[in-house]
């Protein structure tokens, strides 16, 4: 009878845990690698026009990514048609080149604050599109195909 206990607790513990989710979705990329023309987009409806809301990107890396940072350009397209583009600059790796974020072995996740406590002004379809903005120093040229990045996800959870 123990056993059970422990097993309810335990659902209890991570239902609570994720309670404040209300979106979220990754999407793969072939071969762990980002194409530069290859923009994710992030498709959610929103009702509440009342609540508050922190919005993150969630980029997994592995051991192929060569770069300390990311940048990234998203464009959050409202349902009339409102455009709101940000370049938003992230640090992947300690200076000493430990990776930063979740997860055992070669894969991390990192939780990117992209958005926070926000309130959708609108109701209805929201588009959310997020594109790699990477170069090498000294060039002018993007980097066409971004290695180690095989997730890319976007997720909503409510305010408490």
């Amino acid at each position: 009878m123990p056993r059970s206990w422990v097993l309810v607790i335990l659902l209890l513990l991570f239902a609570a845990c994720n309670s404040n989710l209300i979106f979220s979705e990754f999407q793969a990329n072939s071969g762990g690698t980002w194409s530069q023309d290859d923009v994710k987009e992030f498709i959610f409806t929103q009702e509440d026009t009342i609540s508050r809301y922190n919005l993150f990107i969630n980029i997994r890396n592995d051991n192929q990514y060569p770069f300390s940072n990311l940048f990234i350009i998203t464009d959050l397209n409202f349902p009339d048609g409102t455009v709101v583009r940000d370049t938003l600059e992230y640090e992947m790796a300690l200076p000493g080149g430990e990776w930063l974020g979740k997860g055992y072995g070669s894969l991390k996740e990192n939780k990117l604050w992209y958005k926070e406590n926000i309130v959708f002004p609108l109701q209805g379809v929201y588009t959310l599109k997020v594109a790699h903005a990477m170069r090498q120093n000294g060039t002018v040229e993007g980097v066409s195909e971004l290695e180690g990045i095989p997730d890319i996800g976007f997720q909503i959870e409510t305010i408490d």
